[in-house]
């Protein structure tokens, strides 16, 4: 039941490695420093640290059983970790980017061969809107078109914005709009398709087509040949819609993109209460008679969600549970998986 968690000082490690303790787990906090990681776990109550600049040799050193990445940078970091957590080791991530979910899913015979799991996209970016997918798909042929919706909720902690959300940023401002067709990933406008969505709750949210993990991931859970992905993260309004893709075009040049990272990290964000009460995930999946239907995800901060599903994943895993092989969450441990991080799942 030991459990690593790579970027334990920071907020989302933290409240990991809390509910993994909670769980039964035994969560290592691991890092590069020593001072902040013994602070770290003296205020969580917790024991066992690890300090190492060279994580995939410690891994295949250590055999812990399960390695949970909460560092960033997926793209770069989450294969090599995820390899070295093999053969028998699990691996754990919280990427929702169109560059390094695919890299790590395509590990997937190989994790399955040496007995490994791998999981990617253990957050509410993912789980939130493939989780009703999953469920609306359950039992019922292959859809002929899906459409999700992000709409997190998000409260801010005070401090630094931090280059792996700002790494995630310009992300997915340089790759431009992407949507399925014909059971292909082609490019579309950035921020296209923007909408007003009327909440059960009685609230109003607001989104617009995003390249992020859940395009694929509703792919991958409902078979379907064509899929749209938006997210309430992006902006709306007509002005910054129509200068979107010229910025992302001056950030493909790396020594823009290396200032945009720098900059974007160092801003400081002020503490706020997040804008609405519950986040929601949302889908409407339609099939080739003509039949839809329509189903929404409720969660409180997604923040906590995330957290919450990063633990249960990295708990069961750790217990011998799920398939293995690579994996988005709902494939690895079905549609329940979301309502046992504190989601509820409705349909229309």
């Amino acid at each position: 039941m030991t459990i690593w968690i790579l970027g334990a000082t920071g907020r989302t490690g933290r409240e990991i490695a809390t509910r993994v303790a909670a769980r039964g787990g035994t969560p290592v906090l691991v890092g590069r420093n020593a001072d902040r990681l013994d602070k770290t776990a003296a205020d969580l109550g917790l024991d066992d640290v690890l300090v190492t600049d060279d994580l995939p040799g410690a891994i295949a050193r250590h055999r812990p059983a399960v390695v949970v990445n909460t560092i960033g940078g997926y793209a770069e970091t989450a294969v090599p970790i995820a390899r070295a957590c093999l053969p028998g080791g699990h691996y754990v991530d919280l990427a929702n980017d169109l560059v390094a979910m695919p890299r790590l899913l395509a590990l997937h015979e190989e994790a399955a061969a040496a007995g490994g799991t791998f999981v990617t996209g253990a957050g509410f970016g993912v789980l939130g809107t493939e989780a009703v997918v999953s469920s609306l798909c359950a039992d019922r042929p292959t859809p002929s078109e899906v459409r999700v919706d992000a709409l997190p909720s998000v409260a801010i902690e005070g401090g630094r914005l931090g280059e792996a959300l700002a790494e995630s940023i310009v992300s997915g401002l340089t790759s431009g709009g992407l949507r399925f067709e014909d059971g292909r990933m082609i490019p579309t406008r950035l921020a296209a398709d923007p909408r007003e969505h009327a909440l059960p709750d009685g609230q109003t949210a607001k989104s617009a087509g995003a390249p992020t993990g859940e395009l694929l991931a509703a792919h991958l859970s409902s078979g379907a040949p064509a899929v749209v992905s938006t997210s309430g993260l992006m902006p709306t309004a007509p002005v910054v819609r129509a200068v979107l893709p010229l910025v992302g075009s001056l950030l493909r040049i790396p020594a823009l993109r290396r200032f945009a990272v720098r900059r974007l990290a160092g801003i400081e964000a002020k503490p706020a209460p997040r804008p609405r009460e519950y986040s929601w995930g949302h889908a409407v999946v339609t099939w080739a008679d003509g039949t839809s239907r329509e189903g929404w995800l409720r969660a409180g901060d997604a923040m906590d969600f995330t957290s919450n599903a990063a633990a249960e994943i990295a708990v069961r895993l750790a217990r011998g549970e799920g398939r293995r092989g690579a994996f988005t969450p709902a494939c690895a441990f079905g549609y329940e998986l979301a309502e046992a991080a504190g989601a509820t799942i409705s349909w229309e």
